[in-house]
């Protein structure tokens, strides 16, 4: 039985591309749930995180960053969104000393419209000039109906556990949602997945991080070993000399590094195989992107 006080809700941290909302969620959470590079939209999915204690389950959703929709991908990760606003008892938007809001307009409008309370987060303020704080604080509050203005330093965890303060203040009394057992609802593939994907960010410039999808052909777990076969789906034949690179070499060190972070993840000793084939203009076609997951409805 939980106490009748127990609180529970559901937390949608948005904001715009690379203002740091994955790299908050998995301070809040405490672990690696969602992939964080510096290149925008690597976070194409909501991704739930759970936080339980004894009083209370905070359910996280990190959604991807929000942009004009230039392909049928891009209208399918502003679907997550929408829906994002639909079902959240708080939103936690996060914006940064630079963004404005450029682009999001409408989507500002919805949440003002919205009615759910809203903390209003200011990221990287390790990197402000004597006054800017103040100015950019004047911009945001001036064009969302906010509850309270927390600015923090996500690199370098500062102010981050007012964040949590704030949210538990303003959680409703409800049952738990989820088991506490769980950390996230999403699959084990979905991780692994998302980790080698991180590795192709990072590894890569220009187009090809956001023409590649990686889908999980096979995940095999026994008691010592997982081992598991990866498709990294490009758009163009280009690309995928560019993915391999030279005798292999590009290939075989994403592998190298996604397999580290795996092993790390999982907890145990992972066996990697990676192949690379060519889905001509996938982020355009409706049926390969609701294979890939990118279905919000």
């Amino acid at each position: 039985m939980h106490a009748p006080s127990h609180k529970a809700g559901f937390v949608n941290i948005i904001g715009k591309p690379n203002v740091g909302k994955s790299t908050l969620m998995n301070i809040l959470v405490g672990e690696r749930l969602s992939i964080v590079s510096s290149k925008a939209q690597t976070t194409r999915h909501r991704i739930l995180g759970l936080i339980h204690s004894e009083d209370y389950q905070i359910v996280f959703s990190d959604t991807p960053g929000m942009l004009q929709p230039k392909y049928e991908l891009h209208k399918s990760m502003m679907g997550f969104v929408r829906i994002s606003l639909e079902d959240a008892d708080l939103i936690v938007f996060v914006t940064d000393l630079f963004e404005t809001d450029d682009e999001i307009e409408e989507i500002i409008h919805k949440i003002n419209a919205s009615d759910t309370p809203v903390i209003l987060v200011i990221n990287k303020i390790d990197l402000a000039k004597e006054g800017q704080l103040e100015e950019v604080t004047k911009y945001w509050t001036s064009r969302i109906q906010t509850e309270t203005v927390i600015p923090v330093s996500a690199l370098e965890h500062f102010n981050t556990e007012k964040i949590l303060q704030e949210i538990l203040e303003r959680l409703p009394t409800h049952p738990p949602y989820y088991d506490k057992e769980e950390l996230t609802d999403r699959p084990e593939r979905f991780f692994a997945s998302e980790i080698i994907r991180e590795k192709i960010f990072t590894n890569y410039k220009k187009e090809i991080p956001y023409s590649t999808e990686v889908g999980i052909e096979d995940f095999h777990e026994d008691a010592q070993l997982i081992k598991i076969r990866a498709t990294l789906f490009v758009e163009r034949n280009s690309q995928k000399g560019i993915l391999i690179g030279e005798k292999g070499k590009m290939l075989k060190k994403v592998g190298i590094e996604a397999r580290a972070d795996l092993e790390k993840f999982f907890g145990k000793k992972v066996f990697l195989e990676t192949f690379v084939k060519v889905e001509q203009d996938w982020r355009k076609n409706k049926t390969l992107l609701k294979k890939f997951g990118y279905d919000p409805s």
